[in-house]
């Protein structure tokens, strides 16, 4: 399946003309444990770039969930990665997602969202969702791509990342990957309410 043609199919969704590198892939899952038994939730799998490196950390254990609104992305994703659990759903349904399968909170979100293609009323949406979801001491990476780091929808992701995280990290630039990309460690999340105003 190309990941090309479901750009061109979807945009607004898929939202990048090629898949994350493994530079970048080994970068943005480095929150997830070797040890222990964590539940990780990952949004916006795409084909599976994350969600591979996730799956050789947990090493069979812990839990792994997927949440992926495109059902071609999903399907392969389910036939390559048995042991994960993937959804279709938007990711803005996250807690839903999780509530069906028993589970009140994760320890790692990893998300591969296109956040540039999201409004801000629904960033604002996914972003409260997850950290509704996750632990007090859970970690949250995301990724930007370093061309349109300064443009005002990256700009506002910083912002609301930094209002509900206690500590946000900048890692180095991924220059390996195409195009060049940074990704964002935020770890302690702030329980706000789902009803503070977006960011502007």
């Amino acid at each position: 399946m190309s990941f090309f043609f479901e750009f061109v199919r979807d945009p607004m969704t898929v939202g990048a003309v090629l898949p994350s590198g493994p530079a970048l892939a080994e970068l943005a899952t480095a929150g997830v444990p070797r040890t222990g038994s964590p539940i990780v939730l990952e949004l916006g799998p795409g084909t599976g770039a994350f969600t591979e490196i996730i799956q050789q950390r947990l090493a069979g254990s812990g839990r792994h969930i997927a949440i992926e609104l495109n059902p071609r992305f999903a399907g392969r994703l389910a036939t390559l990665h048995p042991a994960v659990d993937v959804a279709i759903a938007d990711a803005r349904s996250l807690q839903d997602v999780l509530a069906q399968r028993g589970i009140g909170q994760v320890d790692v979100v990893v998300s591969g969202l296109p956040w540039a293609a999201y409004a801000e009323k629904s960033q604002h949406d996914v972003l409260s969702a997850v950290v509704a979801a996750m632990q007090p001491a859970g970690v949250f990476t995301t990724f930007a791509y370093v061309h349109a780091r300064w443009a005002p929808p990256a700009q506002r992701l910083l912002r609301s990342l930094r209002s509900r995280f206690e500590e946000v990290v900048i890692s180095r630039t991924v220059w390996a990957n195409l195009p060049p990309a940074l990704v964002y460690f935020c770890r302690r999340p702030h329980q706000v309410s789902s009803e503070v105003p977006p960011l502007a």
